[in-house]
C-alpha cells in the first residue's frame, strides 16, 4: 500500500507519518514545501494541473492531508486551509480518483457551543474567526469532492512538537525560558475556557485507522478527548512536568479573542468509536509530559 502524507514536517503531520511508517507492507511518501520531502508540494500556490501530474506519478492508494496553517493573517489562512484542500481534491479527481483521502479538520469549525454539551458531527458549524472559517471551507471542499474521503475534525491537540502558535506549545516555551527561578512569573490570559484536548499520538492513530478502514467512511468524524477541561488544567500539568517554581498569573483581560467567544468546546467521539474502533488512550497528564519532554529541558 502506498500512502502519501502532505504536511509531514508539521506538528500533526510528523506524528501521522511516523505512525504510518510503523505499518507492515506500507510505503509512506511525504510531500511538502521542504526539499527533504519525497515530493515538493505547496498546496497554497501550486496549480491544479501540476499537482495532478505529481499525484499521477506517485500513484498513492491513500492520501493524508495534514497541511494547514494555525496562525497568520486571513489571506495566509485562506490559502493554506481553504484553497489547499480544494486544489488537492481537484487534482486527485484527475490523477488518483480511487485513492482514499483523509483530511485533518478542526473542532474550531463548530464555533461556540452550549456549556456541558458534547457536539456531534451533525451540529451547526459557526466558526468564531478566520482560522475556523478557513478550516470549514477546506472541510466543505473535501466532503463535496465526490472522492472516497473523510475529514477528521480534531480537537485541541497536545503532544511533542506542539508549535508556539498554539497555547500548549507557547506555554511550554515560556516554561523553558523561565527555568527553575522561584521568582519567575508566567503571565497568561484568562485560562477558564474549557477545551477538548486530544493527544497527538491518538490523532495519528485515528488517521491510520481511517486510511486502512474497509468501505466508505462518514464525511466527518470527531477526533477529540471526549471531555472538556479548563485550559488552566493543561497549564498546571505543564508547570508540574517542568518543575516550575514560580507564579502563574492570569491577567483576566489578556486572553485570546477566541477564548472569549468560545468558552466551551467538547466533541462527541461516538461516531469515531463506532466507525473506526477508535477511542482516545492518552490522558492529558501523559500529553503534557510528552510535550514537555520534547522541549529537551530536564525538570528538577
Amino acid at each position: 500500500m502506498h500512502i502519501l502524507v502532505l504536511g509531514n514536517t508539521g506538528y500533526l503531520g510528523a506524528h501521522v507519518a511516523g505512525h504510518l511508517r510503523a505499518l507492515p507492507e506500507v510505503r509512506v511518501l511525504v510531500a511538502g514545501r521542504s526539499h527533504a520531502a519525497d515530493i515538493t508540494v505547496d498546496l497554497a500556490t501550486d496549480r491544479q494541473q501540476d499537482l495532478a501530474a505529481l499525484l499521477a506519478e506517485a500513484a498513492p492508494d491513500a492520501v493524508v492531508n495534514c497541511a494547514g496553517a494555525t496562525g497568520g493573517d486571513a489571506v495566509t489562512l485562506a490559502e493554506v486551509n481553504a484553497r489547499g484542500p480544494a486544489v488537492l481534491c481537484a487534482a486527485l479527481r484527475v490523477a488518483a480518483p480511487g485513492a482514499r483521502l483523509v483530511h485533518l479538520g478542526s473542532a474550531a469549525e463548530y464555533g461556540p457551543s452550549e456549556p456541558g454539551v458534547r457536539v456531534t458531527e451533525s451540529a451547526a458549524t459557526r466558526p468564531a474567526g478566520p482560522y475556523g472559517a478557513t478550516k470549514l471551507a477546506g472541510t466543505v471542499a473535501v466532503t463535496a469532492s465526490g472522492l472516497d474521503a473523510t475529514v477528521l475534525r480534531v480537537g485541541n491537540p497536545v503532544g511533542a512538537g506542539a508549535p508556539p502558535t498554539g497555547l500548549p506549545g507557547r506555554v511550554a516555551r515560556l516554561l523553558a525560558d523561565a527555568g527553575h527561578d522561584p521568582d519567575a512569573e508566567l503571565r497568561l490570559g484568562d485560562l477558564s475556557a474549557h477545551r477538548d484536548f486530544v493527544d497527538a499520538r491518538d490523532v495519528a492513530r485515528a488517521a491510520r485507522l481511517a486510511v486502512t478502514a474497509a468501505g466508505p467512511l462518514p464525511p466527518v468524524l470527531n477526533i477529540g478527548g471526549g471531555d472538556a477541561r479548563p485550559v488552566r488544567d493543561l497549564v498546571r500539568l505543564l508547570a508540574q512536568a517542568a518543575g516550575f517554581r514560580g507564579r502563574i498569573i492570569e491577567a483576566g483581560s489578556g486572553g485570546s479573542a477566541r477564548s472569549a467567544q468560545v468558552s466551551w468546546q467538547c466533541s462527541d467521539v461516538t461516531a469515531a468509536r463506532d466507525t473506526l474502533g477508535w477511542t482516545p488512550t492518552h490522558t492529558l497528564d501523559a500529553s503534557a509530559a510528552a510535550l514537555w519532554a520534547a522541549e529537551g529541558v530536564p525538570a528538577r
